[in-house]
């Protein structure tokens, strides 16, 4: 999923990372709407919450909801910005950094909300805050990996991209290419997982509260064991061949 690069990756790639990443995506927007009342993995409700509050002059709710829109900002700028520095030297060391940074920011909300949360305001701010920046690390390096083709949580774009593939797909004027199609593939497999993991998220949470934060780290690892069990494989393949032919 990921030591390809955005013009060698192949249907089968893209859809396991649509899958695994929009599963993230559900997981931490539910959890986040039922721990915080607020979404967690996309800001578009918060432009408009900050907007409104703009309006109404709340000048302490304005900082706070541009402090997250800076955060998830900052998080797409950041894993971007190592994705451009390292990719030169390994591609699968580019996508694993930013997806690791993230790791260690959801274990952190996981242990801080599962043994010291204590639902003060300034916790609550400081922890969405916090889960934005993942996101949008994870936002930017899924769209970057594909070349913009996979957005694990933007559905109003998915829905959008969707509807005009489905409409090249079936229109009689149109030749249907297995590129269209594997465009819808993708898509659904992005709403069907993202939809999936807000199910499962919000009953995971009923029943484990904030320790459900620990599940998501341990989806993304199965991201990073993907690509490096074939290598571990094929490096003790060599190793004992080595040992055998001496």
């Amino acid at each position: 999923m990921l030591r390809q690069s955005k013009e060698r990756r192949t249907l089968q790639g893209n859809l396991m990372l649509a899958s695994s990443t929009a599963l993230v995506s559900g997981i931490t927007n539910i959890a986040g709407l039922v721990a915080f009342l607020a979404f967690s993995s996309n800001i578009t409700g918060h432009v408009a919450n900050l907007a409104r509050h703009m309006v109404e002059q709340n000048f302490s709710e304005i900082i706070v909801f541009a402090i997250w829109l800076a955060m998830f900002f900052t998080g797409a700028f950041l894993s971007t910005y190592i994705v451009r520095s390292v990719e030169g030297k390994s591609y699968y060391r580019a996508h694993a950094t930013p997806i690791i940074i993230e790791i260690f920011i959801l274990l952190f909300v996981a242990v801080y909300g599962h043994n010291f949360y204590r639902e003060t305001q300034i916790e609550r701010e400081i922890v969405i805050g916090a889960i934005l920046f993942s996101m949008g690390m994870q936002n930017s390096l899924v769209s970057t990996i594909s070349g913009g083709l996979i957005k694990s949580s933007h559905l109003t774009g998915l829905f959008t991209d969707l509807g005009g593939d489905i409409a090249d797909w079936i229109h009689a004027r149109s030749r249907t290419t297995d590129t269209i199609k594997h465009k819808v593939y993708i898509r659904l497999t992005v709403l069907g997982f993202y939809f999936f993991g807000c199910l499962a998220g919000g009953y995971l949470f009923n029943l484990y509260d904030f320790a459900i934060f620990y599940f998501i780290p341990a989806i993304l690892l199965t991201i990073l064991y993907y690509d490096l069990s074939p290598l571990a494989l094929h490096k003790l393949t060599r190793l004992f061949s080595g040992k055998i032919n001496k």
